[in-house]
């Protein structure tokens, strides 16, 4: 996901600068277009149940998979425009930003640090239906404002540590309901990344609940009555229902989250 909230104003001004003529693509051409019907998600279920384990990612390993390859090689060839319904969209961009996520990894770039997370997120494009588009765009003027799901942001991972775990599975229109209920679960009541301290009513919480707490609220009213409709312990979902949790938030984790891929020759990881 995309995270600045915590960057120096300068840089955040730069980010803005840079970003502030850039279009999210309203249509796509592409140059050897698959027909909607034709576009699945296939390749990336195959490779995503081979190489990430409860989360952990095996860089390596997708990096010698030419399935990779040819599931980025399918996304710039289909015009999500003309993807039939808003279940098949969702999916698709979706499962878009987790491979163009991993991408940024393998091609040497890293969110570590605070101008990593600009090149991450922003210096780099990717090609989708034959146009151009960057991970920061693609969260924040497409996913978040076309579809205003507060649960994408369980579903869409930027290969950190304190990021939601990615799938061994990808989204797909006939179950993204359930899906991302389930990413939704597992990520707030992973104690790695929100924690409840019954006896004192702190609600320690991921950055997430922070940087978008706007699309928590407006879903819920508040970030405490959000986090409760999927706390799993229906103790402590009642607990949030009755007592006053004060909330804190974690700090954030940076980290990969699994294993590195080998350096690129001619393309140096970022320090």
């Amino acid at each position: 996901m995309t995270r600045w909230m915590a960057a120096p104003l300068a840089l955040v001004v730069l980010a803005g600068w840079l970003t502030g003529c850039s279009t999210v693509p309203k249509s796509f051409n592409p140059a050897e277009p698959i027909a909607p019907n034709e576009f699945s998600h296939r390749t990336f279920d195959e490779l995503l149940h081979a190489h990430v384990v409860d989360g952990v990612v095996n860089y390596p390993g997708i990096t010698a998979d030419a399935r990779f390859q040819i599931y980025l090689l399918q996304l710039d060839r289909v015009d999500p425009n003309k993807l039939p319904t808003r279940q098949d969209r969702l999916a698709f961009w979706i499962n878009a930003y987790n491979a163009f996520a991993i991408k940024g990894i393998l091609d040497g770039y890293s969110p570590m640090t605070l101008f990593g997370r600009y090149r991450y997120f922003i210096a780099r494009d990717y090609q989708v239906g034959g146009e151009t588009i960057n991970l920061y765009d693609l969260e924040r003027k497409l996913l978040i404002p076309e579809f205003h799901e507060p649960l994408i942001h369980f579903a869409i991972v930027c290969a950190s540590s304190s990021c939601p775990r990615l799938q061994s599975w990808a989204y797909s229109a006939e179950k993204l309901d359930q899906q991302l209920e389930e990413s939704a679960r597992g990520f707030i009541n992973d104690p790695t990344r929100n924690q409840f301290d019954r006896q004192l009513k702190i609600a320690r919480l991921s950055m997430i609940f922070k940087w978008f707490e706007d699309d928590f609220i407006t879903h819920s009213g508040s970030l405490i009555n959000y986090v409760k409709r999927y706390v799993t312990d229906p103790d402590l979902a009642r607990e949030l229902e009755a007592a006053s949790y004060r909330v804190e938030f974690l700090e954030y984790d940076w980290r990969l989250n699994g294993s590195p891929p080998k350096e690129v020759p001619g393309n140096a990881r970022p320090s």
